[in-house]
Order: C-alpha cells, then sequence, then structure tokens
C-alpha cells in the first residue's frame, strides 16, 4: 500500500508528545480525582466548598478529555493494534474511575435546600461560571425521588436494558435473510449491512428480492419483536410516571433539552406539508418511468450514472468555496483543519469505518474519515467540519463545562454546511442531468430526514400514548398503525406492498424513545438557516457564528431563537416545506 503523506494523517502530538507525557497525565489525574472525593458529604456545606470543588471538577473534565481522545484516536486508526486496544482499555477504565468519583455532585446539590443553593450563587460570585450547571440539576430535582428509590431505579437498569440487548442480538447476530440473485446474476447472501445497496439497484428484481428476503424474516418473529418493544415502551412509561411527568413524551423532551411544543409543532408542520411530499413521490413515479412504483423502489437515483471522482485537494477547494459565503473568519478556520492535520483523511488497514468529528477542549477538534474519491464525500468533509468549526467556537468561547452544545442543536451547524455545499454544486454545475442529479439528491435527503423521520416520530408518540391510557397491544396493532401512517404519507402514486407494515420493527432508533425527531427538527433549523445565509441577510452569519459560540450556556430552543428559528412554531416547518416544494420545482423546470 502507498504510504500515505503526513499532511493527510492525524498529528496526535497536539494532545500529548508521546505516550510518556500520556500515561503521566493520566497519574496526575488519578491524584486530582483523590482531592474531589474529599468534598463528597461536604459539598454544600458552605460556598467555599462548592467553588473548590466545581473548579477542581472543571480543570478534571479538560486533562479527561485529552486523555480519552487521545486513547480513542489511537485505537481508531488501527483497531486490530494491541497497543491501541490497550492505550483505549486504559481510558475506558479511567472514565468509569472519573464517573465513580464525580457522581456526588449531582445527588449532594439536589438533596439539598434549594434556597441555600441560590444564596450561595447570588452572594459567591466565582460560582457564576458553573450556575448553569447548578441551576439545571436544581431544575431536574421535581423529578428526582428519594435516595432509597434511585438506588432502587439504578439496581434496575440493566434490567430495564434488555428488550434492546435482546433485540441486538437476535436482528445483528441470529437473523439471516437468505440469498438472492444480484445485478451479474450471481447468488449473494443478503444482510442488513447490503440491504439499502440491493434497494439502490437499477434492477427492479433485485430490489423486489432484497426487499421481501428482509420482511419475510421480520415477519416470522413479528410477535417476538411485538413483545420486546412494547417492554421497552412500558418501562419507559411507567419510570415517567415515578419520576412525576405528565408522560413519557415529556420526559424525553425536557431530557433532550427540548419542550412538548416543539414536537407537536413538527407534527403540525409535516402534516400540513404532506401533499409536498405526495408530489415528490408522483415525481419519482415518472423519472424512473414505470406504470407501477412500488415502496420499494423510491430509493433508486434515475439520473445517477457513473461515480465522479475528485481529488482530496479538489474536494477541499470545493467545500471552501461554497462556504465562503460564512465569512473571513469561517474561511480562516476552515484552513487551519486542513492545513493543520485536523483531518485523518483517507482509509487504512483496520482503521474505524464512517466519520466523526470530536472536539477537545484546549487543543482543536478531529475529524476521522475515509475519503475514496467519491464525488459524494465531499459532503461528509462539509457535514464534519460544521461540527468541527461548531465545536471550536463553543470551545473557544465557553468554559468546558459549558462548551459542549446538545443533541438538539448539534447537527444544525453540519447539515447548514450541506445544505450550501448542495447549493453551490446546484448552482456551478453546467451539466443538466449532473445538475439534476445534485437537486434530486438534495430532495431524497430531505425526504429521508424530514418527512420519513417524522413518520417514525408520529408512530411512536401513538404508540406510547395507547400505552399511558391502558389500551393492550398486539403485533396487529402496531403493523396497522405504521400502515397507515406509510399511507397518509406517501400518498396514492405508489405501491404500498404489504411487506411494509412490518418494517417499524426494524428501527433500532425505536429504542431509543423519541430519539428520531430530532432529525427532522434539525434539518429544519438548518434550511431555515441556511437559507437566510444564501440570501445574504444584513447581519445574519454573524448572529449565526455567535450562536454556535454559546454552548449550552441557554436551552437549545433559546439558542436557536438567536437565529431566528423558532422549533415550538409550526411556520419554522412551513420554511422546510417550501425550500423542499422549490427544489421540487427546480428539478421540474431542469428537466
Amino acid at each position: 500500500m502507498e504510504k500515505i503523506q503526513d499532511k493527510y494523517n492525524w498529528d496526535l502530538t497536539d494532545l500529548f508528545k508521546d505516550k510518556e507525557e500520556f500515561y503521566e497525565k493520566i497519574k496526575n489525574m488519578k491524584d486530582k480525582l483523590k482531592q474531589i472525593e474529599t468534598y463528597k458529604g461536604i459539598l454544600c456545606k458552605n460556598s467555599e466548598n462548592l467553588y473548590q470543588c466545581y473548579a477542581l471538577y472543571e480543570k478534571l473534565l479538560m486533562d479527561y478529555d485529552k486523555i480519552y481522545s487521545y486513547g480513542m484516536f489511537s485505537y481508531h486508526l488501527n483497531m486490530a493494534n494491541q497497543e491501541g486496544i490497550k492505550l483505549f482499555k486504559e481510558v475506558e477504565k479511567l472514565s468509569s474511575e472519573f464517573s465513580t468519583a464525580t457522581s456526588f455532585i449531582t445527588p449532594e446539590i439536589t438533596f439539598t435546600d434549594e434556597k441555600t443553593i441560590h444564596t450561595y450563587l447570588s452572594e459567591d460570585k466565582r460560582l457564576k461560571p458553573y450556575e448553569r450547571d447548578i441551576k439545571d440539576i436544581l431544575e431536574m430535582k421535581k423529578h428526582v425521588l428519594s435516595k432509597e428509590e434511585e438506588n432502587l431505579l439504578a439496581n434496575y437498569s440493566e434490567v430495564f436494558s434488555g428488550p434492546e440487548n435482546i433485540y441486538d442480538i437476535l436482528t445483528n447476530a441470529e437473523f439471516k435473510f437468505g440469498n438472492l440473485i444480484d445485478e451479474n446474476g450471481k447468488e449473494v447472501e443478503l444482510t442488513d449491512a447490503t440491504y439499502t445497496k440491493y434497494l439502490k439497484s437499477s434492477n427492479i428484481e433485485v430490489r423486489k428480492q432484497a426487499f421481501q428476503l428482509m420482511y419475510r424474516k421480520y415477519s416470522e418473529y413479528i410477535n417476538t419483536l411485538t413483545e420486546m418493544y412494547l417492554s421497552n415502551v412500558k418501562q419507559t412509561v411507567i419510570t415517567s410516571k415515578l419520576r412525576k411527568y405528565t408522560s413519557s413524551l415529556e420526559k424525553a423532551t425536557i431530557h433532550d433539552d427540548a419542550t412538548i411544543k416543539v414536537y407537536e409543532a413538527l407534527m403540525q408542520g409535516v402534516n400540513e406539508g404532506l401533499e409536498i411530499n405526495h408530489e415528490f413521490i408522483s415525481l419519482k413515479r415518472k423519472l424512473l418511468n414505470t406504470k407501477e412504483m412500488h415502496i420499494y423502489d423510491i430509493y433508486v437515483n434515475p439520473f445517477q450514472e457513473e461515480k465522479d471522482k475528485i481529488s482530496f485537494e479538489d474536494a477541499k477547494k470545493e467545500v471552501k468555496d461554497a462556504l465562503s459565503v460564512l465569512g473571513k473568519e469561517y474561511g480562516d478556520i476552515l484552513n487551519k483543519a486542513f492545513e493543520n492535520r485536523w483531518i485523518d483523511v483517507y482509509e487504512k488497514p483496520n482503521k474505524r469505518g464512517g466519520a466523526y468529528s470530536s472536539g477537545v477542549y484546549g487543543v482543536h477538534p478531529f475529524v476521522l474519515m475515509s475519503f475514496t474519491e467519491n464525488k459524494r464525500d465531499v459532503s461528509t468533509i462539509a457535514h464534519e467540519l460544521g461540527h468541527s468549526i461548531h465545536s471550536y467556537y463553543s470551545n473557544k468561547n465557553q468554559n468546558i463545562i459549558n462548551a459542549n452544545y446538545t443533541i438538539m442543536v448539534a447537527e444544525v451547524a453540519s447539515t447548514v454546511n450541506e445544505i450550501l455545499l448542495s447549493e453551490y454544486q446546484i448552482q456551478h454545475e453546467k451539466d443538466e442531468k449532473k445538475k439534476a442529479e445534485y437537486i434530486y439528491e438534495l430532495l431524497e435527503m430531505i425526504r429521508a430526514t424530514f418527512y420519513r423521520q417524522s413518520m417514525f416520530a408520529e408512530f411512536e408518540k401513538a404508540v406510547h400514548e395507547k400505552i399511558e391510557n391502558g389500551e393492550m397491544l398486539a403485533a396487529e396493532d402496531l403493523n396497522n398503525i405504521y400502515y397507515q401512517l406509510n399511507q397518509k404519507y406517501f400518498g396514492e402514486d405508489i405501491i404500498l406492498d404489504k411487506e411494509i407494515q412490518y418494517e417499524w420493527s426494524r428501527i433500532p432508533h425505536f429504542y431509543t424513545d423519541f430519539y428520531v425527531y430530532k432529525y427532522a427538527t434539525g434539518i429544519s433549523a438548518a434550511i431555515c438557516i441556511a437559507t437566510k445565509i444564501l440570501n445574504k441577510e444584513e447581519g445574519f452569519v454573524e448572529k449565526y457564528i455567535h450562536m454556535l459560540s454559546q454552548g449550552c450556556t441557554k436551552k437549545s430552543v433559546e439558542l436557536l431563537k438567536m437565529v431566528d428559528v423558532d422549533l415550538e412554531d409550526s411556520n419554522t416547518y412551513k420554511v422546510m416545506t417550501q425550500f423542499y416544494q422549490d427544489k421540487i420545482n427546480e428539478l421540474k423546470d431542469l428537466i
């Protein structure tokens, strides 16, 4: 294998100059952990103890961030390397020790008289950097049970995760889907990993085989899968009641730093825009030039021909040009990322798959990817650097406790970059068929992220509400709810094969209750923001960067209001659906 130039590899000496320094930092951190434990039982005795403990906790977090990142990155660069495995096991062990040593902080603040804590905060100005974290603990106090009850629930935590663990083992390790005949007439095994590839095949028989094989297996076990999922839902419903939430939805949205209003506004917005999705489904059928379009045909891109190749240097230039609308400062940070080895670019033997950005406080973000010179990899670069620059601004402007932005805003900056890149590619493409492919891919991303995830969210809400109302559900009930939602979301220009009723049982995210709606809110916020940036609204870029700099100093809903995005208002989702409509019209005009 040809040696990869250093400039395309991470430089982990930005974290520690060598392993000796890494192990020395671990030793120092363990000493500090002993120090912080001395505040156990006396944390809230006075404001001095509270301040000294938080100041030490802040330093520990900074040390831990660097240590854990170094161990994880070393492991991900070569997951078969024994030294890397050893480093990662070392940091995992430290992670457990860190959690154990600091676990007293939240309960001691929780069970101290609230007036006492507020007095400390108002009188001791040194506590100002930690005020948001302390107030968040107090805010959750009404949902915290007695120490004995909390201990009881903690002891049951492994039991509660049983349905998800069984589901993972059953569907990933024990399900065998059988063989199909591929485009070349070769018999191949269908797996969960290859399923999407075959659904995108240009050969209708391949798509049909994959679809039927996949759901034949799920239908065989649908009663077992139903029991597992409903057990998970019941556990959530019971826990929510015990913790004095009005519903499991309230518990989930508060945990997400959101509100029930956000969920309801999303449901209203998407339902008001369903006809636009039906229009895109109808357009898909015409583009596929088929009399009948089945549900297993929707993933085919009718414009895609050969996969375009692009060098990393050309990809860099395209990303920088596309994101130049974000201003000089943003562009300068992009250059830092490209020129200072923030990105580990290419595939290597045993390197972790996929892509991610991980911001390391006090150092810089690190991006892992496996660039294959595929044109679609350009979008991955823009996406991950969106996360990176969000982390860069947040870390630069906030202490480590306030820098870690929430999941409600985590995908916004990355998706803004994807939208800006897509628009740039569409506007600068001279070849009309290629331009059509770019528009189609953008439309498909919106359909899959906004409409599909909202359909999942609506399914979850319906099931949880039925369980909360004491209804007894069986597999047939869940299948009917899901099938009817498909009818509503896809419209009449598609044949909904009966097997689609089992698809709900294949969605692992349903075992993390009310998770998927955040994909839909994220792309909605991103499109609102990207639209204002592209329209060159005066002062908006500065406003956007200011928001990225806030970390988690405000609630997520309030943060997004800083850039004129109100997730509790259904009109926000109308901006999203209007953008979708405009792109459909643009594609129609082009073809």
